[in-house]
């Protein structure tokens, strides 16, 4: 089966599927610090970064939706990703059963309003395409990405332990009203 990945344009960003010509960026997002220190604390080595761009691509194949590579316009390399995929954490059937969103931007995307745009177009497409309930998990102290969530229409389920980690997961029922 072969699935053709949408390509979405705002404002200010392009969504499309990844490449690859993207892994680089990619697995230099993923090494660093600052981006991973409110998803795992510790930087991706290559390895990890190219099984998780593989699982990316396979992920749309199977169930038709996945993540997309998030590029400014007029920039050459991705600034982050964006979307959904099922991650199968163990966290119970309410919250693995479900697709779950998830969001990543490199340093210098952040603060600008990048992350609202693509969140919200992505889910956008999700609630015209998919439709249905989503989750999310996310560091208590990530702020900005809490904001996001709430404003997606997220709400808390309950606070978890993954992967040794502090995480609340939220879950979506639909698009916020």
């Amino acid at each position: 089966m072969s699935r053709t990945i949408p390509t979405i344009n705002t404002h200010r960003l392009t969504l499309r599927g990844m490449r690859a010509e993207d892994f680089n960026r990619f697995a230099e997002i993923w090494a660093m610090p600052e981006v991973v220190r409110h998803i795992t604390g510790t930087p991706w080595p290559r390895s990890k970064a190219w099984a998780a761009f593989l699982r990316n691509a396979g992920h749309w194949q199977i169930t038709g939706f996945g993540q997309w590579a998030m590029h400014r316009h007029r920039a050459i390399d991705m600034a982050g990703q964006v979307g959904f995929f099922y991650a199968k954490r163990d966290l119970g059937d309410d919250f693995d059963s479900f697709p779950e969103a998830g969001w990543v931007l490199c340093p210098e995307a952040q603060g600008q309003g990048f992350g609202m745009e693509a969140v919200r177009a992505a889910h956008d497409w999700f609630d015209r395409v998919i439709t249905g309930r989503l989750v999310c998990m996310i560091d208590p102290e990530h702020a900005a990405s809490l904001r996001i969530a709430e404003a997606m229409g997220y709400v808390a389920m309950r606070d978890a332990t993954c992967e040794g980690n502090n995480v609340r997961l939220l879950v979506r029922k639909g698009p916020p009203q």
